[in-house]
């Protein structure tokens, strides 16, 4: 599978022109396209680079990359990141690390957002193998628990929890809660993101409706690039 998200990088990487102020999300893919990139002496000193990973910022600046803070940009040429599954719409869930805030605003400042992975994150369409991650603000927890509960029944509400042998919960760079949400069979996406951006409390949810241009996605028969449809 690794050598499928290489495929990937490399294809997503001609994306890239020397000059863009690039984004980049996190995870192994991304950190194939950083290695990738040190090898492109047209790109290498050209593009400016923005990253909402912590993982991925510090392998940029070990290989010798300038990193720009979001703060002070208004735009992005692009922005590439990974994601868990897609589907048709480029609908797209970002479950796993946590980051998706800081990723969306990333995503929504690009001119161009492209998923990059490989065939395993492509489905028709979402089907609960992974769960809608919600940051709430500590204050309303359970209320947003609730809610979630009585909205989408039937739904599992679970707050996420720190790692095997530390006492607590996963705390966001912003002070708050993550809960994760699992469906029986997942709510169409539009009525979804609607629906739980509305909840007073919700910072932010990790499925990326509507977001997505492009996704590069490598598979036994090469890479396939899809576009909006």
């Amino acid at each position: 599978m690794s050598d499928l998200k290489m495929q990937a990088a490399k294809a997503a990487l001609k994306l890239i022109e020397p000059g863009m102020t690039v984004g980049l999300g996190a995870g192994t893919t991304m950190a194939h396209m950083v290695n990738l990139l040190k090898g492109e002496p047209g790109l290498y000193g050209s593009v400016k680079l923005v990253t909402s990973s912590f993982t991925t910022r510090r392998l940029l600046l070990a290989e010798g990359f300038t990193v720009v803070e979001a703060g002070w940009l208004s735009g992005l040429d692009i922005y590439f990141d990974g994601c868990d599954q897609f589907d048709w719409r480029l609908t797209a869930l970002k479950s796993g690390g946590g980051v998706f805030v800081s990723e969306k605003v990333l995503a929504a400042m690009a001119g161009s957002f492209v998923l990059v992975g490989d065939i395993s994150k492509k489905a028709d369409r979402l089907d609960g193998k992974f769960p809608l991650v919600v940051e709430v603000l500590p204050e309303a927890l359970e209320y947003v628990s609730s809610c979630m509960k009585k909205f989408f029944n039937p739904a599992k509400s679970e707050l996420r929890m720190g790692a095997p042998g530390k006492d607590g919960t996963v705390v966001t760079e912003r002070g708050n809660f993550l809960i994760d949400n699992w469906f029986g069979v997942f709510p169409e996406p539009a009525m979804l993101n609607d629906r739980v951006r509305a909840i007073p409390g919700v910072v932010e949810h990790s499925l990326f409706f509507n977001m997505a241009h492009r996704a590069v996605i490598a598979g036994p028969g090469g890479v396939e690039i899809l576009g909006k449809p």
